[in-house]
């Protein structure tokens, strides 16, 4: 099976799965998504989502976050991984906004800012803008290898990889189910991949025996 017949299969299983796409991240803002996507860096959403409330209670805008010293800030927020470099980056993206007009759909301007990687704004113009935008993590970069669509050693080329196999119309929803079924049939660790929904037939047989270590 070639990939572009395999990626067809793959998204009539996870439009059946997951017809709907929820952002799993709690906001009422492009500033408190944003916000969100930076801090779920190394984190799962599960612990920013326990997190975020009283953050955004204190500061659910760039002008409230500003007026907050990094040591308030990384003690809101000290639960969550690299705690101390993501405080020093919402105090420092906080002023960046404030003079630069707001969060907008500026791919340029967004990753300019402190904390703000592609990943990060490939979300933010994907799930709030609606911007079509295929955002790639660690567990999308696994899943693509597992599956075959992609053999990229970094999530830039994977990221290519599965804009090319899916339509654009389509890249939105697909990375969120892509997400949503790693989490629920396809983990990291311990994944018996013969019995995946997905892997067990479109993963390859060196992939099924490396990762079994059969």
């Amino acid at each position: 099976m070639n990939r572009l017949d395999k990626a067809k299969k793959i998204g009539t299983i996870l439009d059946k799965l997951y017809p709907e796409t929820p952002i799993p991240l709690n906001h009422d803002s492009e500033y408190t998504l944003l916000v969100a996507v930076m801090l779920s860096a190394q984190t799962t959403d599960k612990k920013v989502n326990q997190v975020t409330p009283e953050l955004f209670k204190h500061a659910n805008t760039p002008e409230l976050m500003n007026t907050l010293s990094v040591d308030v800030i990384r003690s809101l927020i000290k639960e969550i991984g690299l705690s101390n470099t993501k405080a020093k980056n919402l105090k420092i993206m906080a002023k960046q906004l404030i003079d630069g007009g707001g969060v907008k759909p500026d791919w340029e301007y967004l990753e300019s800012l402190a904390g703000v990687g592609h990943k990060t704004a490939s979300v933010l113009m994907s799930q709030w803008y609606g911007i079509p935008a295929f955002p790639v993590d660690t567990h999308i970069h696994r899943l693509a290898a597992r599956w075959g669509l992609s053999k990229a050693k970094n999530v830039v080329m994977v990221e290519n990889d599965l804009k090319k196999i899916w339509s654009k119309e389509k890249w939105n929803a697909r990375h969120l189910q892509i997400i949503f079924f790693g989490r629920e049939f396809c983990p990291a660790r311990n994944h018996n991949l013969r019995k995946c929904p997905i892997c067990s037939w479109a993963a390859s047989k060196k992939r099924i025996k490396y990762e079994m270590k059969i």
